[in-house]
């Protein structure tokens, strides 16, 4: 009988012999302008749904679908159900994408893919198309060449990850036997460095808001009224000051109240980490300093620190030339990411209070929840996380290390919490890949490799 090795062989020869079509194939899927959170850019969003579900029947998944639902863009789903007595793995992934501005700072057209110095630069090269289309490759090996899968595979991917995935996180809970699996598999986040296999134990939530701030009927002329009228725009900065101090203390009452420390395991291995924080700044950061609360270092604050930012003050005159205009509203974009053990509508009431108490005389405001979320953590003892590390390790040839993410993905808390189902985060993108920012990028190598640690994950699985 063939081992597992023997088994995986002709699987990787199809890789290696199909390696620059699927490089054409993920082209193909960066051209399409799947912005989700800008209306005019809808029927691009539903052009990728298509592509994704085209390319779900083209490799032989089974029952694929394309999911509607009214004012949400479309899930897709497909599934392989051949492998009795075998784990299911739940596969996500999402199609759209972050907006590609501010275009001049782009080398290359953002939707027009190029290769260079052995990265593939596109908007959603990292941030997920390219690992979600390495995800579908290594189901394609398989079907290709052995006309089967070694487990049971679902995918579920959606086109609103980058607005808040309200839609998938009430489908999941509402079609509880569609999704059941014994785990669920996420590349949708980074090694911790270059050729260092990573898993990530832990995301944080997300609540995004939008605070709203009237202050006249119509917008005014300055000269006549300027020194009398309130300015929308002083309104709004004396309120985001009197949220966050300048030591990045947050003053939002109860805010820090639930927050879950992370174990003394945990700090352990981040210190062992290969982390330089003057490397973090120069090559990442790209300014002057770093900030943040005192009294934790930097990947405490990001992995298991809440924090608050303030993301775009939209209003008033913001084109070429002069205005003396004072506007009537303007609007400032604020999210904050929790930690575990925060409870996301709780931080809601607590900060609309908040802005209620720090809104000045003359004006009004009104608080918006645009997406919500709750943070994670899963366990580095689970026999599927464990498993991915095993993967992971045969193909990169190093120990796999465990960190948390500061970042969220709010499928994986659904999944997790509600539905019980051990979610497996196994990134390849790297830190420098310019997600959300100009320049956006996936290294090559770790695309396939990538392919062939998922196809080692499932051999593995399947023992």
């Amino acid at each position: 009988m063939p081992t597992a090795v023997e088994k995986l062989e002709p699987v990787l020869r199809y890789y290696q012999t199909n390696a620059d079509q699927f490089v054409e194939g993920l082209k193909r899927f960066l051209s399409i302008q799947s912005i989700s959170t800008l209306p005019q850019y809808k029927q691009s969003v539903r052009e990728a749904a298509e592509f994704v579900a085209n390319e779900l029947r083209a490799i032989k998944m089974d029952a694929v679908r394309i999911i509607e639902a009214d004012s949400h863009n479309a899930l897709v789903y497909g599934e392989w159900l051949g492998a009795p007595n075998k784990p299911t793995l739940l596969i996500y992934g999402h199609y759209d994408v972050q907006p590609a501005d501010p275009l001049q700072e782009w080398t290359t057209p953002p939707f027009e893919a190029g290769v260079r110095n052995g990265n593939i630069y596109a908007r959603g090269a990292a941030d997920d198309k390219g690992q979600t289309w390495l995800l579908l490759k290594a189901v394609e090996g398989f079907l290709k060449t052995d006309g089967r899968l070694p487990i049971n595979i679902k995918f579920l991917i959606e086109g609103e990850e980058e607005i808040g995935s309200t839609y998938i996180q009430q489908f999941v809970t509402e079609n509880r036997e569609l999704v059941k699996s014994d785990a669920a598999l996420i590349c949708d986040t980074e090694m911790f460095a270059p050729d260092l296999p990573t898993i990530i134990t832990g995301l944080r939530g997300l609540l995004y808001t939008e605070i709203e701030c009237r202050v006249a009927r119509q917008d005014l002329h300055s000269g006549g009224y300027g020194g009398a009228a309130h300015n929308p725009f002083q309104a709004l900065a004396e309120i985001i000051t009197g949220l966050k101090d300048a030591q990045g203390r947050i003053h939002i009452d109860g805010f820090y109240d639930k927050v879950a420390a992370p174990s003394a395991t945990e700090l352990s291995a981040w210190k062992a980490l290969p982390f330089d924080e003057a490397e973090f700044l120069r090559d990442q950061i790209g300014g002057t300093a770093i900030v943040g609360e005192p009294g934790y270092d930097v990947l405490h604050r990001i992995y298991a620190r809440p924090s608050l930012d303030v993301h775009g003050m939209p209003g008033g005159f913001a084109g070429e030339g002069a205005k003396t205009v004072i506007p009537a509203s303007a609007r400032a974009k604020i999210s904050m990411r929790l930690v575990p053990n925060m409870e996301p509508q709780e931080i809601i009431e607590a900060f609309k209070k908040r802005v209620a108490e720090l809104t000045p005389k003359g004006a009004q405001t009104e608080v918006t929840i645009l997406s919500a979320s709750s943070a994670m953590v899963v366990s580095t003892e689970n026999k599927f996380v464990k498993t991915m590390a095993e993967a992971m390790e045969q193909v990169f040839g190093k120990p796999t290390v465990y960190v948390r993410c500061g970042g969220s993905i709010p499928l994986a808390a659904a999944l997790s919490d509600r539905l019980k189902i051990p979610v497996v985060m196994a990134g390849f993108g790297l830190p420098d890949d310019n997600c959300h920012a100009p320049n956006e990028k996936l290294n090559l190598s770790n695309f396939h490799r990538g392919i062939e640690a998922v196809a080692h994950y499932f051999m593995e699985l399947a023992r």
